[in-house]
């Protein structure tokens, strides 16, 4: 797997367990304490990477532990 499918697998199971929770990209990024427009950047690809801290708080607002947003 190259970085980009990894990145890419780790942004679309945001999306999906977000989804899943019938949330919209505003009530994430309220329960993970982060700005609309950052997580709205993540789970489009308008970055490269994000900071462990911040999957973190992505992972805790979903009730996911970390590692659920990583291939397996």
């Amino acid at each position: 797997m190259t970085y980009d499918e990894e990145w890419k697998y780790v942004r679309n199971r945001i999306q999906e367990l977000r989804l899943a929770r019938g949330w919209s990209i505003q009530a994430l990024a309220d329960y993970a304490n982060k700005d609309r427009r950052d997580v709205s950047r993540i789970e489009k690809g308008q970055v490269n990477s994000i900071t462990l801290q911040t999957l973190c708080k992505i992972a805790e607002a979903l009730e996911v532990p970390p590692a659920e947003l990583l291939r397996k």
